[in-house]
């Protein structure tokens, strides 16, 4: 047999073991050499014994079952199962992958197991019930952000939103926007393009969904010493729904039983100070916007804004404008 029907049977013994078996469903020798058959190969027990060892020196994990059952199958694999499902469901929970993007990237997450656990991927897979983009070109829009970042270059695009029509459009009819990119972030099942705007001289954040006819320009990107000392977790934590406000340290007097939800969105190493029996408070800073006061409306009278004086009087303002829409 030429040298490289050799390697060749070596590289297709390895894609068997991968595929069919995992300590379920163990593969003899005689069970390898039958499925060889089907790429146009063969090879005796002997051979087989050999490929396998040289395998293993290839450091593929490789198990020997002795007894009644004998067999080999693949031990450690790079992905364990709880992993990919894992994966898939981040897959699928994300609203700006498309679904039919959702379906290629699941289906090569199959293709990192074996086959009887890639059945059990397929099952986990409920994709259509949930909300999905239909724009393609965020795929594209983040490969050109990633390039530009890479090479320091600052970018171009339009802004689209959506109409009652469901058609998204460009903003200001069509403006071009110049950013200087600096990070992508995922938020409340987005992405989001994190960017210095040198004109306005202040960082901003765009849905990576929305942009339409990005492009790399020559300019260097601006913004550096603003980037110098940016913490993106820090910046996530203190905006609602990636939608921008003043910054300010809000105090917050909360009932007891709201310790969980308060460290949950602003991190295990906030200090809560005991009020009373009943009370904590809390000082956060936060991005004062209609978001947060969303947020914190949401939770209802167990918790209160306590201070600055500012805070609560907008607070105040846009609970008064709710209600007034219901007079």
């Amino acid at each position: 047999m030429a040298v490289s029907q050799l390697k060749l049977r070596m590289l297709y013994i390895m894609k068997i073991l991968l595929e069919k078996s995992d300590e379920r469903h163990t593969l003899s020798a005689a069970d390898i050499n039958s499925m060889l058959q089907a790429y146009g190969m063969s090879a005796d027990r002997k051979t087989v014994y050999s490929d396998i060892e040289t395998l293993r020196e290839f450091q593929i994990d490789i198990v020997q079952v002795k007894g009644t059952n004998v067999g080999y199958y693949i031990g450690r694999r790079e992905f364990e199962l709880p992993e990919l499902k894992l994966l898939v469901d981040a897959v699928q929970s994300s609203k700006f992958i498309s679904r039919k993007k959702s379906e290629e990237l699941i289906k090569k997450l199959e293709s990192l197991t074996n086959e009887y656990d890639a059945r059990l991927l397929q099952r986990n897979v409920f994709i259509y019930n949930r909300p999905k983009t239909g724009n393609e070109t965020i795929y594209y829009n983040v490969d050109q952000i990633h390039t530009a970042i890479l090479e320091n270059k600052q970018i171009t695009y339009q802004y689209a939103e959506w109409t009652v029509q469901k058609k998204l459009v460009p903003k200001r009819n069509g403006a071009v926007y110049t950013v200087s990119p600096w990070s992508l972030t995922w938020d409340d099942q987005n992405y989001y393009l994190i960017a210095y705007d040198d004109a306005a001289d202040v960082i901003k954040h765009y849905r990576v969904d929305k942009m339409q006819q990005v492009q790399i320009i020559e300019n260097t990107r601006a913004g550096k010493e603003r980037f110098q000392n940016f913490d993106l977790a820090e910046f996530a934590k203190k905006t609602f729904g990636m939608y921008g406000g003043h910054d300010a340290e809000v105090t917050l007097v909360c009932k007891n039983e709201l310790a969980g939800v308060i460290l949950d969105r602003f991190g295990k190493g906030t200090m809560l100070i005991p009020q009373d029996e009943e009370h904590f408070r809390v000082h956060i800073l936060v991005s004062v916007s209609r978001q947060f006061f969303g947020w914190t409306a949401g939770i209802g009278k167990e918790m209160k804004i306590a201070g600055p004086e500012s805070a609560k009087e907008e607070y105040k303002k846009y609970l008064q404008e709710i209600l007034e829409g219901y007079l």
